[in-house]
């Protein structure tokens, strides 16, 4: 029995919480959405928002876009602390990194999405090309009628 002061069980956290914690959420409840949507992953099996994590287990987020990221948790904790302390409950994996590198080199050098709109609302440079149009005025009738 572990009955003696200092000696204490193996420390757990629900998979929610150390998301939260660590920063990754804004918010438990968003947490356990993706968790529930199958986004989140631990050591390669789908997860439940209550399952226990352990120091050394890989957990796989997939994000907007596609892009999964991948963490190795270093620490535990249920408490949310600032930014510094919560990147020191995880280690990033190298490949996660450069994929994360390289969807946003791709999204840097992306189309503009107002290019690729070929009709709709008009953009700022295609009112200023309206030269010759005019607003439309009630008083402007007026005087013609």
């Amino acid at each position: 029995m572990n009955d003696k002061v200092g000696v204490t069980a193996p420390q757990r956290v629900r998979l929610d919480k150390w998301l939260w914690a660590a920063r990754f959420y804004k918010t438990r409840s968003l947490a356990a959405e993706d968790i529930d949507k199958g986004r989140i992953q631990v050591n390669e099996q789908v997860a439940k928002a209550s399952r226990e994590l352990r120091p050394g287990d890989r957990v796989d987020m997939r994000q907007a876009g596609g892009l999964v990221r991948t963490v190795v948790v270093q620490a535990l904790s249920a408490i949310r602390g600032p930014a510094p302390q919560a990147q020191l409950l995880y280690t990033e994996t190298p490949d996660s990194i450069q994929r994360r590198q390289q969807y946003a080199e791709q999204r840097r050098q992306g189309v503009e999405p107002a290019d690729t709109i070929q009709q709709g609302r008009p953009t700022k440079r295609d009112r200023r090309d309206l030269v010759d149009w005019q607003r439309w005025s009630a008083s402007v009738d007026k005087g013609q009628g």
